[in-house]
């Protein structure tokens, strides 16, 4: 995996007909920040499904983002 696969799949998921779900896009690895507060429901999403990937290497999290934005071209388009 290079970076520069990553960096274009982070620019072709940009370009995509429909946008996923905040839940279809978390792949960073280990989460960095609090729960948000109990309005946050779009954050609390996007959080929980952060936090699912606890324990994914950064090379790791790389890979499952570009299989993800391929993923996601065929389902929403690009």
């Amino acid at each position: 995996m290079s970076q520069a696969e990553f960096e274009k799949a982070v620019e072709d998921v940009k370009h995509l007909k429909t946008k996923p779900g905040d839940d279809e896009m978390s792949t960073v690895g280990d989460i960095n920040t609090e729960w948000p507060g109990m309005l946050d429901f779009k954050g609390k999403t996007k959080w929980d499904a952060w936090n699912e990937l606890k324990g994914t290497t950064k090379e790791d999290a790389m890979k499952a983002y570009v299989n993800k934005v391929e993923e996601l071209r065929k389902k929403h388009g690009t």
